[in-house]
């Protein structure tokens, strides 16, 4: 008799769970996405109880999100220039103190509303942190035509999170208590932080001294607002979860207007939405073979308006739950898709950087869809709030139809071996700077409007990779002479752009040499600032001798 379990494993949805670190992260991961739904459910009831003021309630959510928005690209950069597996353990490590020290002050009777409010702002904290370094780490653990299906399998621990996490939180604050749910986290957060600490990450070589936080920051705002595709990754994820946050900031009122409906219907409704993402993600690997990422964008925006217009339209238990299930399957799609398209748009030195700013996109679409869709319902009904935004959702989508996630064939980031510097150089300091490089070229008139789009491409790249400023000059007295300068911040962040150096770099490199004319490669020049000695101004030539002071 056939294994079903057996055969869902050797399913392609479920590949990258056959390798051990993977699995080791992916379960970690579940463990973290179980104890925020956990927490989250405990605090909202635990403020319940601790006072009567809707306020401080709802101040419950804004606690366990807020850092995110205030430490979205901190923790990026941070991710991006400390050990990462070190960085993702320190997270657990952190909720399970954060998680104890709750149960114990629950145990005590010793919390108030404003210290539940601290504890749960700094556990959120956790949250902000450890998303972009588990979205960095994934691509490093598994292969890259597998990477899609990981991904996926991220948002399944997600959506299984969701279903189980608030389901066994609810029956342990039933049966014990506030403080039995705060020390399940701890215990889970534990566990995840042993699955971590057996991963040994490959070390990065480097003879660099590591990038400083500030401008790691600069440097992952600056490369993700130089690269075309992620711009339109940032925009196509603000917008749908703006359109999307509408259903799951009103299902709770949706709900008590089902017939028979209440807290029993808002959690059918809400595993309804999970299963259904889950679901979809194990059909990924065969319906990617027929549809491409646009083609998922598209139909997934489109199918949620439609089945969010269906639950708002016919509330009925038989007309609800399968238009959620449904509901579930686009949002898991579309969200996939988006999250798979900037993991493939940002090379590995910068990824966690860029994923974290993808976090604030989300978080935004989400804060400010939940904002106005609320309003809407507040002065109209709930009905008519999700049916705006579903509408809403496909004006977008039409408006920005020209907006397309696949920009361009995907580039190919693999690291490239770090390429020494031409000509004797002279001692210089790490941090002197600012460094200008110069290349010449001679392009022939004919080649002329090729090398512009070239040199327009390698102006993106340039500054992706960090410099601060670049340019083309034409020389005014000698056909065809280009002069293409950028600038550097100093020395180690000269070097450090060598390292950064990939096949996509070194393709667009080629491109560039094959217009050069001559019959030696472009001369590249590299100057470094010199520093003037600061000295007294020289006396004015028929200026009379100061006078000597007058005693006293």
């Amino acid at each position: 008799m056939p294994n079903p379990l057996a055969g869902l494993m050797s399913s392609p949805a479920l590949a990258p769970l056959r390798e051990r670190v993977f699995r080791g992260l992916w379960l970690a991961w579940l463990a973290a996405n179980l104890t925020m739904w956990m927490h989250d459910v405990s605090a909202a009831w635990l403020m319940t109880q601790l006072t009567d003021s809707a306020g401080m309630v709802a101040l419950v959510s804004s606690a366990s999100t807020l850092p995110v928005f205030l430490l979205g690209i901190a923790s990026g950069a941070m991710a991006d220039i400390v050990d990462r597996r070190m960085f993702f353990a320190a997270t657990q490590l952190w909720v399970s103190v954060v998680a104890l020290l709750l149960a114990l002050l629950a145990l005590a009777d010793g919390l108030t509303p404003q210290l539940l409010l601290v504890l749960t702002f700094v556990n959120g904290i956790a949250l902000a942190l450890r998303w972009p370094v588990f979205s960095a780490i994934v691509p490093d653990v598994v292969p890259r035509p597998q990477l899609p299906e990981a991904l996926a399998l991220g948002a399944i621990s997600a959506n299984l999170s969701r279903v189980i996490g608030p389901v066994v939180a609810g029956a342990l604050l039933a049966a014990s208590g506030p403080a039995a749910v705060f020390t399940l986290n701890a215990v889970l957060a534990v566990v995840g932080f042993w699955l971590i600490w057996r991963w040994k990450a490959e070390p990065q070589a480097s003879a660099l001294p590591g990038e400083r936080f500030v401008g790691a920051m600069r440097v992952g705002v600056q490369h993700v607002w130089q690269s075309p595709r992620m711009r339109i990754v940032l925009l196509r994820v603000f917008l749908f979860f703006f359109q999307a946050s509408a259903l799951l900031a009103l299902l709770p009122l949706l709900a008590r207007r089902i017939e028979g409906g209440g807290a029993g219907m808002y959690t059918l409704m809400m595993a309804a939405l999970g299963l259904g993402g889950i679901s979809a993600a194990l059909q990924f690997p065969r319906l990617r073979e027929r549809y491409g990422r646009d083609q998922f964008v598209r139909y997934g925006t489109m199918a949620l308006a439609l089945t969010a217009t269906l639950v708002a339209a016919l509330p009925t238990p038989w007309i609800a739950l399968p238009a959620m299930l449904l509901a579930g399957v686009a949002w898991i799609s579309t969200a996939n898709t988006l999250m798979m398209s900037a993991q493939f748009a940002l090379p590995n030195w910068v990824r966690a950087r860029g994923m974290s700013i993808v976090q604030m996109a989300l978080m935004g679409g989400t804060a400010s869809g939940a904002a106005l869709w609320g309003q809407v319902a507040g002065a109209s009904s709930v009905p008519a709030a999700i049916v705006a935004s579903a509408l809403s959702g496909v004006l977008l989508l039409f408006a920005t139809r020209r907006a397309s996630v696949t920009w361009g064939a995907d580039e190919d980031f693999s690291p490239q071996p770090v390429r020494t510097l031409e000509g004797k150089v002279f001692d210089v300091r790490p941090d002197e700077g600012p460094v200008m490089v110069t290349v010449e070229y001679q392009v022939d008139d004919a080649d002329a409007d090729e090398f512009a789009r070239v040199m327009r491409a390698t102006r993106r790249a340039r500054l992706r990779q960090g410099v601060l400023s670049w340019g083309l000059f034409r020389d005014a007295t000698r056909p065809g002479r280009y002069l293409e300068y950028f600038v550097d911040e100093n020395w180690v962040e000269h070097l450090r752009r060598h390292e950064r150096f990939t096949a996509a770099d070194q393709g667009l490199r080629a491109r560039r040499f094959a217009l050069h004319r001559g019959s030696e490669p472009p001369s590249v020049q590299r100057f470094v600032a010199a520093a003037l000695e600061a000295s007294d101004p020289p006396a004015a030539p028929d200026a009379a001798p100061p006078s000597p002071p007058s005693p006293r």
